[in-house]
């Protein structure tokens, strides 16, 4: 990947008292600082953050420049045209394609302002351009507002890499949290108060024409950006949502490597795999205890005494949300998402190999997703068949056959028929839940032993353990029954 027409940049979240250590680390070069504002304009329906662009006009010294942007993440499509005047340039070739109609176009109307004073330096590292940019400020939406604290990396010339290894050196002066949200979308999360609530899964952006490596890619930042900001907010404040979503995101990013896994094993994708493995450890106990706790609360019976048990259980609680809150603002988790987003981007698994390889990259990701799809449908098949028969052991291993689908279904969806998609996943969303509660009840015994309960707390984990067995019949019905309906439904990848 080299830089064109695309704007090519790693973002950092950095400490204000940090920036200046960062600096001073950064290869040498005139610094220039200057104060940059821009206001960033929107639909009232707000079309152009629906599409994943943004526009804005940045105004610093005597220059102007209306800039459009589209895409999220490492690598954008980037508009830029000087300006004079106070409005919009509506004339702008990327903008009539973003808005088409006259009206759209008209309606634009400034949402948000961002207020900087940026250092910012250019030097060659490595045998690339890179520009450097250190920004203090604040996004200003209404009475709203947010401090910015960022480094940033922009590839003005030559190959990616040398930028991944400044950013491994500069990370060595001060704690670099690597973030896809730029500040447009800072300023959005602003006006709609979603600015510090955990980050749910999105969409990846697939599109019919996409190779089976673009389609990696595609899905493969998607959860690094939820990943991310998700760390963001648990370095903020605890949160039993971020904490769900944070592990959500590290397993459907461990099930894409695994679905892709023929097309980029280049000899990282173990350590790759094993960090991620550790991430979504580091948050097992939290969220296997908030599910714990929610069982109890379900049980609403005054004959029930569980006060002693949910004593204990908000105490095993709090030390495994501490467990995943040290772990997202540790040293290993910033390696972690760095170096995984070095390997998605610029991985040897890219270039390697033949012409057998290269096809398997360049393949039509609606091929390669059919393939993939009907090789987890069969996995699911294999372990789901005579689910009324099965252990809990069985049960696991279809749970998580119907995850790994499911994940796969809706990465790929872009690719199908919406309609005949949304059936499939629902069928398989009802399996999962039927079959997430049997795995609950299954491991609410070994919570119950971690616990090393005592007395009334013992006594009411006991008490919580029988109901929960006597409820299994009714859900193993339910399991086999949600089971019948994935295997009757009709493949949309045309399996």
């Amino acid at each position: 990947m080299s830089a064109g027409e695309d704007e090519i940049e790693l973002k950092f979240l950095c400490e204000p008292a940090d920036l200046a250590a960062v600096l001073a680390a950064a290869p040498v070069g005139e610094t220039y600082e200057k104060t940059l504002v821009s206001t960033y304009f929107d639909t009232p329906q707000g079309d152009l953050r629906q599409a994943r662009i943004s526009l804005r006009i940045r105004e610093g010294g005597s220059k102007k420049v209306q800039t459009l942007k589209r895409g999220d993440g490492f690598a954008r499509e980037e508009h830029e045209k000087p300006i004079n005047g106070e409005g919009l340039d509506l004339t702008l070739p990327a903008l009539k394609d973003a808005l088409p109609t006259a009206a759209k176009r008209a309606s634009l109307a400034p949402i948000f302002t961002v207020r900087v004073v940026r250092r910012q330096r250019t030097f060659d590292y490595g045998g690339a351009t890179i520009e450097m940019a250190v920004d203090e400020g604040e996004v200003q939406a209404g009475d709203r507002s947010r401090r910015i604290s960022e480094v940033e990396l922009e590839l003005k010339d030559g190959d990616c890499s040398p930028m991944f290894d400044l950013a491994r050196e500069l990370s060595k002066t001060a704690p670099l949290y690597l973030s896809f949200d730029g500040k447009a979308s800072q300023g959005q999360g602003l006006i709609d108060g979603t600015d510090r609530s955990p980050r749910r899964h999105d969409k990846a952006p697939l599109a019919r024409g996409l190779t089976a490596a673009g389609a990696f890619q595609a899905i493969a930042r998607n959860t690094l950006v939820q990943i991310a900001a998700n760390g963001v907010v648990l370095r903020q404040a605890d949160s039993v949502e971020a904490v769900h979503q944070l592990r959500v995101a590290v397993r459907r990013l461990r099930s894409t490597i695994s679905t892709f896994k023929n097309l980029v094993d280049d000899g990282r994708v173990d350590e790759i795999s094993s960090e991620l493995k550790w991430l979504a450890g580091a948050c097992d106990e939290a969220r296997d205890f908030d599910v714990f706790a929610a069982d109890v609360g379900k049980f609403d019976d005054p004959a029930l005494d569980f006060a002693p048990l949910l004593a204990a259980v908000d105490a095993a609680r709090a030390r495994g949300h501490a467990k995943a809150c040290a772990a997202v603002a540790s040293g290993r988790f910033r390696e972690l998402v760095l170096e995984t987003t070095a390997w998605v981007e610029i991985g040897a698994w890219l270039t390697q190999g033949g012409k057998a390889s290269a096809k398997r990259r360049d393949m039509p990701a609606e091929r390669f997703a059919a393939k993939a799809l009907e090789r987890r449908r069969k996995a699911l098949l294999k372990r789901g068949a005579d689910l009324a028969d099965q252990d809990d052991a069985g049960r696991h291993e279809a749970r998580l056959a119907a995850k790994k689908l499911r994940y796969s279904a809706e990465a790929f969806a872009a690719l199908f028929d919406a309609q005949a998609c949304k059936g499939f996943i629902k069928s398989l969303k009802r399996l999962q839940d039927q079959l997430g509660l049997m795995n609950d009840a299954a491991v609410a015994g070994a919570l119950v032993e971690r616990l090393k309960l005592k007395g009334k707390a013992l006594a009411a984990a006991r008490q919580l353990l029988a109901l929960r067995e006597a409820e299994k019949p009714k859900t193993a019905k339910a399991a086999v029954k949600a089971m019948d309906h994935v295997a009757a439904a009709p493949p949309f990848w045309g399996g």
